[in-house]
């Protein structure tokens, strides 16, 4: 699962011409209905994230937020419904998709560095050999400085805390290069000073012009951490900016519960 140095390839292909951000938006759901064997676990999902912002999805647990993002990235196949990135079929911009998975999805076990897993992120830009070029190492370096990853590179990652496995998946993603960011509950079971670093690096993706959806389970974080919002509860209660989206009734219709809600535009379920 290493990558092996070769100066003698030619440089990696430039990425294929992709609509201007105002030409599409960059995820484009349409009547996506996922099923679970008989149970239904998205329901009629129709709805359009906009290029360039940090989009949160938020829901109670089972909402099926994750299978949204799975469905997203083509690995939970829908009942019905299409999926439109950039304007195009996930397979013709995989390359440009970058997905960061929960962190109870990976095997910690495995016998692999940091930086073995963040050269990963390249993949998808390598040929039948996956053989690293200079802009490749040059990637991987860049995406372990932002993560603040360089000193633990060579550590396997079973050895990491916690918060170093989610930076390292995050550098994966970085490294990637890639022009939309998927992750799946990226702050879940991170300290806060961990949080703020991986909300930085967002941010600067955003600054980039890239586009950012997180699944997020923290109601008290939301509306100050993304600028727009996706209210599900296996089907869409509300999306849009979240000055408009994140208020009592949405809350409420999503969570099905009486809600506290702040001075601070801020929300907590209570019993």
């Amino acid at each position: 699962m290493s990558t092996a140095p070769d100066a003698t390839l030619p440089p990696e292909p430039p990425a294929a011409e992709l609509p201007r951000p105002d030409a599409a938006p960059a995820i484009a759901v349409s009547s996506l209905t996922v099923h679970y064997g008989r149970e239904l676990v998205l329901d009629d999902v129709s709805v359009v994230i906009p290029s360039g912002a940090i989009t949160g999805i938020i829901g109670p647990n089972g909402a099926g937020k994750s299978t949204l993002v799975g469905a997203i990235m083509g690995a939970t196949p829908p009942t019905t419904g299409a999926v439109r990135i950039l304007g195009h079929p996930l397979r013709e911009v995989r390359r440009d998709v970058a997905w960061v998975p929960q962190r109870a999805a990976v095997d910690w076990d495995f016998p692999i560095t940091v930086r073995d897993v963040v050269a990963q992120g390249r993949y998808p830009h390598l040929g039948l050999w996956r053989r690293a070029t200079r802009e490749c190492r040059a990637a991987i370096d860049e995406a372990l400085a932002r993560t603040g990853l360089t000193p633990l590179a060579g550590r396997r990652i079973g050895e990491l805390s916690g918060g170093q496995q989610q930076r390292t998946f995050l550098a994966r993603a970085l490294a990637q290069r890639a022009r939309v960011y998927l992750l799946d509950e990226p702050f879940a079971g991170v300290d806060a000073t961990t949080e703020s670093a991986i909300m930085d690096v967002l941010r600067t993706l955003r600054g980039e012009g890239r586009t950012v959806v997180v699944v997020h389970h923290d109601l008290a974080t939301a509306r100050g951490y993304f600028e727009h919002l996706l209210l599900l509860n296996r089907r869409v209660i509300a999306a849009g900016p979240s000055a408009t989206t994140f208020t009592r009734e949405h809350l409420e219709a999503t969570y099905g519960a009486r809600l506290a809600v702040l001075d601070s535009g801020q929300a907590l379920v209570t019993p």
